[in-house]
């Protein structure tokens, strides 16, 4: 049985980040356990949260886990919070993947053009220092240009130059690489590259109005649901793209969308 570990923030009021992706993996059959970065009092988008810096608890945990001998199939690291959380995980990351265990990465900063509240530049580097120990990372559009250092357009990008974005990405160090939530020769579309195959390739999409928090933890969750069980990396991509647009159809006429998807009651569209 495939394992997976999840190295996230922990939001207390908020279906996003370990809220969002535990549920749906155990629900797809894969155990998924975690390492917390932070406990959030709520999404950072109402302006105002408390947050707990779990650092300490990292760097005790992993050592215990090293003599347990704990082994994981799979890792998928979100946002990050510190220098020494980056180098902590990246250095696990490493040591697990010589075991044959998946890095996942997904690059937790901004969205629209603009970082998050309360993320930094610092943060940046952050993500950098993890895309560089990645098999697979899928940042959005925002998070690609902040990644590759190169200006975030308005407009979207051609073909051509949504697969050099991508080779700047992979440049960093990672394997293979998506950039979701780009418009692409004037269509709303997902970009890849697959390492596995050599080939890049583009999924298209139909927007929904209306911004939810979470989609992104959504899409990773499926994503590496459908990885773990074999299926190549345009597939998965397609499948999770497939569920979070159905997601955020069923809870269009949700009130409070920072607070994310209800994702137990759309548990059936896995």
């Amino acid at each position: 049985m495939k394992q997976v570990l999840l190295v996230n923030d922990i939001a207390g009021y908020g279906k996003v980040g370990m809220a969002a992706m535990l549920p749906i993996l155990n629900y797809m059959g894969i155990p998924a356990f975690n390492l917390p970065t932070a406990l959030v009092s709520n999404t950072l988008n109402y302006g105002d949260f408390a947050q707990l810096d779990t650092t300490e608890y990292m760097r005790q945990t992993l050592p215990v886990w090293k003599r347990l001998g704990f082994r994981f199939d799979a890792i998928c690291t979100g946002l990050m919070f510190s220098e020494e959380q980056a180098r902590l995980v990246a250095d696990f990351c490493r040591e697990q993947a010589k075991t044959g265990c998946t890095v996942f990465v997904d690059p937790v900063m901004g969205d629209g053009g603009s970082l998050y509240h309360g993320i930094g530049q610092q943060q940046v580097e952050l993500m950098r220092e993890m895309v560089s120990v990645a098999h697979v990372i899928f940042p959005n559009y925002t998070e690609a240009c902040y990644l590759a250092g190169v200006p975030f357009r308005e407009e979207g990008l051609t073909r051509r130059e949504a697969c050099q974005l991508l080779d700047r990405l992979v440049a960093l160090g990672a394997h293979s690489a998506l950039i979701t939530s780009c418009i692409i020769d004037d269509k709303n579309q997902v970009a890849g590259y697959d390492a596995a195959t050599g080939k890049y390739f583009l999924h298209e999409y139909n927007e929904i109005p209306g911004l939810f928090h979470g989609t992104g933890d959504i899409f990773s969750a499926v994503l590496i649901g459908h990885m773990m069980k074999g299926e190549s990396l345009s597939a998965s991509t397609r499948q999770a793209m497939d569920v979070v647009r159905e997601m955020i159809y069923r809870n269009r006429d949700v009130e409070d969308r920072m607070c994310g998807i209800y994702i137990e009651r759309c548990l059936d569209l896995l």
